[in-house]
């Protein structure tokens, strides 16, 4: 059993402590767009020798690798692994040995699972990364697309219990609606079991295949989980959510006898918790409730395990319960790592989940229930870099322009210190509404191998702090959110070992727009700016939106605006209409097949800026799309990221 469903955030454009620890003191920032303190006009002094620096083809040489579930007699893990430089699909012992490659693509391949009874497998590919992806089966050397078409985007819904059925939601009827269909398993004939004729988001289906679950999103603060019985076809979807005000409902996942509904709610405080509706007797029931968001919940096939996750400070804790005895599963502690992605096999004899840090990525384990020592399945860390030369993450806070303390993940590199001070990048995650966590970033590690701080921001709007921090930045992009983004300047420059004179701004999708945001409306807080993917043209994007996120269109426009009454206020937000700003250099880094953010979004910021002579660089990847998957060209975007900073942070 692999989690089926993880917490559901609306994101545009696209990764354990409970207290923070202190911060430095923090100066009033400057408001967004005032001139900054006045700066050293010298270069960062030469970094110190010893310190052991790796390049990007070395860093990149990990292995990235997620699994998908136990085959069905436990012996063998279904898992995508990108050991080729390309994500495909592998099976890996559970006992321990050398992974089978299973398929071979130059096309990112990612695995489903293994069907319930014998060794076939479901995986999903798309075209280039345009997120046009198919559901396919691999039944030995054979493959099958079952989801063709040109512009079809299909996903896996779930096995039936006994195995004979499998659900697949496409979108071939409507682009912007998601029917679903149920495939026999055998012959893989299939019916049409619901009509989406109102664009819901499809949620779970009960694993005697009686119950689907609907989400209907009103606004980004409102939302509701309907039920259709698929034994009445023609009966209306039934609210099992009634609320007054602004609640947010998302389903998580039927319980294994097909009795209840669990689902997440923040409706009865600032954090998501986790209840339970009976089918039965249309009672809801509070199940779990932490000072953090219930970020999600599974259970195993029969139940005796059910799997959650908290969003805890920027990480993902896991707890496993085990229902039979009460009491929770004590995972294998390994030094500096957390487990994640929990996976249970479908007789409950065995545990795998994923161990990960800030300096080590995510490594497969396994571990027998009834006992025995975990073991570990595969090596991820290229076994030519030492752990120890990378860092670790510090959650720290900040004040804002109006006091708001602002949360942010700070990597400090090994040599920073008052005698040498470095150059710092103020990162801002993706968006709206993402969230900049803890755990191992290559991309990070690299930047600050080579000497760079980075300060991950959680700028107000980001999710995992509340439902009141999450609506700060509602229809206030560009304002408030930048100047988060702003105050982050003044609190680098507060720290000794951070170069106060040398700060750049990096971020992808909705953190490449507060990119743009920051060079134009800010333009003399930041030294240089690397935009990956990032809107520049808000009325653009918003009328672009790809049509399999209707049902998410609403939710939106409610944060972002309305491009057909809000386009006045959307083009005084957006970059590319106050271009004749920006001043400061600029790296542009775009997917050709992006079908969130359009590449003319890049190729005009672009060209506006060159139009008034500022340095700007730009790199377009053929052959991906909203965020790069190939290895070939993570390395040479992250070379590119090195280069410019070098160049405009250092004057190399």
């Amino acid at each position: 059993m692999l989690i089926r469903r993880s917490l559901s955030v609306l994101i545009l454009v696209s990764a354990c402590g409970k207290s923070p620890p202190a911060v430095a003191p923090t100066p009033s920032p400057p408001a967004a767009g005032a001139e900054p303190a006045a700066r050293p006009t010298d270069r960062p002094a030469p970094r110190p020798p010893g310190v052991k620096q790796y390049d990007a083809a070395t860093l990149f040489k990990n292995v990235s690798v997620f699994a998908a579930g136990f085959s069905h007699d436990g012996t063998k893990v279904l898992v995508s692994m990108d050991s080729s430089g390309v994500y495909n699909v592998y099976a890996i012992p559970t006992a321990g040995g050398a992974p089978e490659r299973l398929t071979s693509s130059t096309e990112s391949q990612f695995a489903v699972g293994y069907f319930p009874a014998d060794d076939r497998l479901l995986y999903t590919q798309d075209t280039g990364g345009n997120e046009l992806s198919h559901l396919y089966v691999l039944e030995g050397k054979q493959v099958k697309d079952l989801t063709p078409g040109d512009k079809v985007k299909a996903s896996f819904v779930g096995f039936s219990r006994d195995g004979a059925w499998l659900w697949v939601s496409t979108n071939e009827r409507d682009p912007k609606a998601f029917d679903l269909y149920r495939y026999a398993a055998k012959g893989y004939q299939r019916e049409l079991v619901f009509t989406n004729k109102d664009a819901w988001s499809i949620g779970d289906v009960s694993r005697d295949g009686r119950w689907l679950a609907l989400g209907k999103t009103r606004t980004n603060a409102d939302s509701d989980i309907y039920l259709v019985d698929l034994k009445k076809p023609r009966a209306a979807p039934k609210l099992v959510t009634p609320h007054q005000g602004n609640v947010q409902n998302v389903a998580f996942d039927f319980t294994p006898d097909g009795k209840a509904l669990w689902y997440s709610t923040d409706g009865q405080g600032e954090f998501t918790q986790a209840w339970s509706y009976d089918l039965a007797s249309g009672k809801a029931h509070a199940e779990i409730a932490a000072s953090w968001d219930v970020a999600f919940v599974a259970f195993s096939e029969h139940g005796r395990y059910r799997v959650s996750g908290t969003n805890e400070d920027a990480k993902i804790v896991l707890h496993v319960l085990d229902t039979a005895t009460g009491k929770d599963v004590v995972l294998p502690a390994l030094p500096s790592a957390d487990a994640t992605g929990t996976f249970i096999s479908r007789d409950e004899a065995r545990m795998g989940f994923r161990l990960t840090s800030d300096r080590t990525p995510g490594d497969l384990w396994v571990v027998d229930v009834a006992g025995g020592a975990p073991r570990q399945l595969t090596h991820a860390l290229n076994p030519a870099i030492d752990p120890d030369d990378l860092v670790a993450s510090q959650v720290v806070r900040y004040a804002s322009f109006d006091g708001l303390q602002i949360p942010a993940i700070l990597y400090r590199p090994k040599d920073a210190s008052q005698a040498h001070k470095v150059p710092a990048i103020v990162l801002v995650h993706g968006g709206p509404g993402g969230q900049s966590r803890r755990g191992y970033s290559v991309m990070v590690q690299h930047l600050v191998n080579h000497g760079y701080a980075v300060l991950a921001v959680n700028n107000r709007g980001s999710s995992g702090y509340g439902k009141k921090f999450f609506h700060l930045d509602d229809r206030r992009h560009g304002d408030v959110d930048l100047k988060d983004v702003v105050a982050a300047r003044p609190y680098l420059a507060s720290l000794d070992w951070i170069d106060g004179g040398h700060v750049a701004i990096m971020g992808g999708s909705y953190g490449g727009y507060m990119v743009g945001a920051a060079l134009a409306f800010a333009p003399d807080v930041f030294d240089a700016g690397i935009d990956i993917f990032g809107v520049m043209n808000w009325v653009r994007t918003l009328e672009s939106i790809p049509p399999w996120w209707a049902s998410f269109r609403e939710s939106l426009y409610a944060e972002m605006g309305d491009p057909a009454t809000d386009k006045a206020r959307l083009q005084a937000i957006s970059p590319l209409f106050h271009a004749d700003q920006i001043k400061k250099p600029l790296l542009v880094v775009q997917g050709k097949n992006d079908p969130r953010v359009l590449k003319i979004e890049s190729d005009e910021i672009v060209a506006a800026v060159k139009k008034h002579g500022v340095p700007v660089d730009y790199l377009v990847f053929d052959d991906e799309g909203h965020g790069f998957q190939k290895q070939k060209n993570t390395i040479a975007a992250q070379e590119a990221y090195l280069s410019f900073l070098d160049a405009h942070l250092r004057g190399r």
